[in-house]
């Protein structure tokens, strides 16, 4: 892959890991044990969810520019 910036021809790709939200809610942890006993405290993982995003660049070793192909 050839850099758009400086032309080099060295180019390599990289891939960026992002994730976001919660494994757990202490919250609804805590309300759920509140009204089901220690069973209950499962709840606190329900609906929550840990997302996780990749984005693949090209990086330039020359000039740093990121790029998509």
């Amino acid at each position: 892959m050839k850099c758009p910036k400086c032309g080099s021809d060295n180019c390599q790709i990289t891939t960026e890991t992002t994730s976001s939200g919660t494994d757990f809610s202490f919250g609804k942890g805590c309300c759920g044990a509140l009204l089901f006993g220690p069973i209950g405290i499962l709840c606190g993982a329900c609906g929550e969810g840990k997302q996780i995003h990749s984005t693949t660049y090209w990086v330039c070793p020359n000039c740093g520019r990121k790029f998509k192909a």
